[in-house]
């Protein structure tokens, strides 16, 4: 595989299934701390953080996935994101890896009958013993995603917590 043909990928774990998102949109890979919660938010969003000043919204992808709110511990991660103009976090079980992927070796999603989750999902890589679904984060902040701008009226998150 010829390094310039490539793309990277990082992966994380959720359960016993591996996933990945293009690495150029990673920002930074944190432990889990406990957010402040805003009211009437969808039940994938645990919350906001204060992340150096920027109000960070973070989505639980196990409930985003439609598997359960995740009950976490110290060992979970937040992958923070950045998209268009969005900075978001990634809850998730680990990091796993990075992965270099020839773009011919990502195939396509299997037809399933489910179009409510296909949007959520850019492909498939196989990698010797294991299969890695590849996520498509613009299908994760569609319309049932965080409130839009996600962040808090005084910058600090300190109101949402008074309405909380």
């Amino acid at each position: 595989m010829d390094g310039g043909d490539t793309q990277q990928f990082i992966t994380f774990r959720i359960g016993d299934e591996e996933y990945g998102i293009d690495i150029m949109v990673v920002r930074e890979i944190k432990g889990w701390a406990e957010t402040t919660m805003i009211p009437n938010a969808p039940s994938h969003v645990r919350g906001v953080i204060n992340l150096r000043g920027v109000v960070v919204p973070i989505f639980d992808l196990r409930a985003r996935f439609g598997m359960g709110l995740t009950e976490t511990t110290r060992m979970h991660v937040v992958i923070i994101v950045a998209t268009g103009k969005r900075i978001v976090g990634l809850l998730v079980d680990a990091v796993s890896d990075i992965i270099s992927v020839s773009p011919s070796a990502i195939r396509p999603v299997p037809e399933m009958g489910l179009p409510a989750n296909d949007h959520f999902l850019e492909g498939l890589v196989a990698l010797d013993d294991r299969m890695v679904t590849l996520v498509a984060l613009s299908g994760l902040f569609g319309q049932q995603a965080a409130p839009a701008g996600g962040h808090a009226p005084d910058g600090d998150g300190s109101d949402a917590q008074k309405a909380a």
